[in-house]
């Protein structure tokens, strides 16, 4: 195991006309992909991400990074539409995101649940069957093999009548994942999955991101862990309130990317790259 670390170096200027020519193709050529053009976002007066432009490809497993403050998870929310934007566009098959969110399956933050609300193991993970049964319908007998066989891949199967609240932080994000995999989605996003977890939801997690991957979907990820975790993705978007580089792990984590994002007070595992 070999740790880099990183110190200052002079930052050079970055254009993203190549990226912005990419948007432009996938736009007149719809493809399965999600191309984001020229995406900005204001909370008040402050800028939290400015014109963003890059393509998440399904078939890959695509992390977004940078440090705190980067607009991580305010890219995927600005994608739902969970957040406004102030411009830009985000397209999937040639269309806008936001009218295809019935294709979406979205796991936020664990800080964002409310852990103490009474629902069981089974109820949450049958929430992820709404879409598609309807509101104030009974759930078929196809929506429950499905949740069950969900819940038993996240290994949470003797667990399917326990109070959501008396898991550990690891099963309960196994749960989420189970309900995100009940509903049969295109593209799967996740805010930051593997805080508080344990070793073996971690692997649970990123086996199930490689069947995902595999299968075509779309599977983006929001991280802050440099470590050797990194090396399970595909694609990378490095951020920091703008993009400083997107595509494979070679092209993305360079000495030069990674001291413009991070200010040069990084430290990150050396062989993902």
């Amino acid at each position: 195991m070999e740790m880099l670390f990183l110190h200052p170096t002079q930052p050079q200027k970055k254009t993203v006309e190549m990226l912005s020519a990419e948007i432009k193709t996938i736009e007149n050529n719809p493809s399965n992909a999600i191309s984001i053009a020229h995406l900005s976002v204001y909370y008040r007066a402050v800028e939290a991400l400015r014109d963003i432009n890059c393509t998440i490809k399904p078939g890959q497993l695509t992390g977004i990074f940078g440090p705190n403050g980067a607009g991580k998870s305010t890219l995927m929310k600005a994608m739902l539409g969970l957040v406004p934007s102030s411009s830009g566009q985000i397209l999937y098959k040639g269309k806008p995101l936001m009218q295809q969110l019935d294709q979406v399956a979205y796991v936020p933050q664990r800080s964002q649940i409310d852990w103490t609300y009474p629902a069981t193991v089974w109820d949450v993970v049958m929430m992820g069957r709404v879409k598609k049964t309807g509101w104030l319908r009974g759930f078929s007998t196809v929506s429950r093999h499905v949740a069950k066989a969900a819940l038993e891949r996240v290994g949470m199967g003797e667990y399917r009548n326990r109070p959501i609240g008396q898991l550990s932080g690891g099963q309960q994000q196994r749960v989420f994942l189970a309900r995100a995999l009940t509903q049969e989605a295109d593209i799967f996003c996740f805010d930051e999955p593997f805080v508080g977890i344990d070793q073996k939801t971690q692997s649970v997690i990123f086996e199930v991101f490689g069947e995902l991957t595999q299968a075509g979907k779309i599977v983006l990820v929001v991280n802050h862990d440099l470590g050797e975790s990194i090396s399970h993705f595909d694609e990378l978007i490095l951020l920091n309130r703008e993009l400083v580089a997107t595509g494979s792990r070679q092209q993305v984590l360079t000495e030069e990317n990674l001291s413009r994002a991070y200010s040069g007070n990084v430290m990150f595992w050396k062989e993902a790259a």
